[in-house]
């Protein structure tokens, strides 16, 4: 039979933070889809997709 966590455990469990701390502020990492809309050369806009670390150092250039 397996072992039945109690609510404690599942609580310490629910409040640490996943990811990777930011070295110059220590707060952690968000991973966010940063969507850039650029002209084409046909007249059409396109849509460049990246994946961007955001955390307090650098949330003022990409959301600013």
């Amino acid at each position: 039979m397996a072992k039945q966590t109690d609510f404690a455990e599942k609580a310490k469990k629910a409040s640490m933070e996943r990811g990777v701390k930011c070295p110059k502020c220590g707060t952690v990492k968000v991973p966010t889809l940063y969507v850039q809309s650029v002209p084409s050369a046909h007249g059409s806009y396109r849509f460049n997709r990246q994946r961007v670390q955001v955390c307090k150092c650098n949330e003022k250039e990409i959301y600013g």
